[in-house]
């Protein structure tokens, strides 16, 4: 299946919006406690997805019978997810997140593999390898390093995994909705669990925002929840699983190199080789085969 002129440059802004989204978060968290920093960017998104909603005529109502779908679907796919790599940006580099965290095409083979029928080749399980390598390198880095934070790469990798699951939840979901009202209420439902960890978690150390941290927030509410994910749900619910991850492998490229050259992030070897391999892994298991090229 081909993309249309359409879908690629929705993949190509959804890239850079994510990609440089990882520099931008961790300047929001420095300084700021992570999880009311997630939750302020949730709550004024919603705003913005309703309006767009409402521009476009789309329903909010949902049908009584879809209230779990909805529930898992916001949990496997936004609340676990945003909890977490919140909490990783905050202890690591945001290069060395969103390498762990854009993980998740190569969990998605995987899971797709087990739980979903899909059948997976030789090269992709040589990609397989290529992702364990490279993060078993990052991981090492961080037990060797005096200040590192294993538990936080630990983390990231949860999130990925069950973002992973919840994005073979979303292509296989027989829910008969709107992609723009399913988003929104995945949406509020990951602001209402986030709130009530961040007022559990993180009461003590609520402060007035910074202007760096309030152009974080206004990042995220406006481009990444306002518009990116609603268009990540659309392409997840209407292509098949190579076209709907095709940005992700340039997603944490952008994100080491724009926190290295933004932030001044120091790149260590481990780094630059978590890369390539990376690279190397998202290729093997995204791009098609020769005989599918070949028709």
């Amino acid at each position: 299946m081909q993309l249309n002129r359409k879908q690629l440059a929705l993949l190509t802004v959804l890239t850079l919006i994510w990609g440089f989204n990882w520099p931008v978060m961790k300047l929001g968290v420095t300084g700021y406690p992570p999880l009311t920093f997630r939750s302020l960017c949730l709550w004024l998104g919603l705003p913005v997805l309703a309006l767009l909603m409402v521009a476009r005529k789309v329903p909010f109502k949902v049908q009584r019978q879809d209230y779990r779908e909805v529930f898992w679907l916001a949990m496997f796919n936004l609340v676990v997810w945003n909890v977490l790599i919140i909490l990783a940006v905050k202890h690591l580099s945001s290069g060395r997140s969103a390498i762990l965290g854009y993980t998740m095409p190569i969990f998605s083979a995987l899971l797709g593999a087990w739980f979903f029928g899909t059948q997976l080749r030789l090269r992709n399980w040589v990609g397989v390898a290529a992702a364990a390598l490279g993060v078993g390198l990052l991981l090492w880095y961080e037990v060797t390093n005096l200040s590192g934070q294993p538990l936080a790469v630990l983390g990231a990798l949860v999130a990925a995994a069950t973002w992973a699951y919840g994005t073979q939840r979303m292509r296989n979901t027989t829910l008969n909705l709107p992609t723009l009202t399913l988003a929104f209420w995945m949406m509020l439902i990951t602001a209402l669990v986030m709130t009530l960890l961040c007022v559990v978690l993180e009461y003590p150390q609520w402060q007035l925002p910074s202007g760096k941290t309030w152009f974080a927030i206004g990042y995220n509410a406006v481009l990444v929840f306002g518009f990116a994910q609603a268009v990540w749900l659309t392409l997840a619910r209407t292509l098949p699983p190579i076209a709907s991850t095709l940005s992700v492998m340039m997603i944490p490229i952008l994100g080491v190199f724009s926190g290295a050259l933004g932030l001044g992030e120091q790149l260590h070897w481990q780094d630059w080789a978590a890369v390539a391999l990376m690279v190397v892994s998202m290729g093997s298991v995204i791009a098609p085969s020769r005989a599918l090229a070949k028709a």
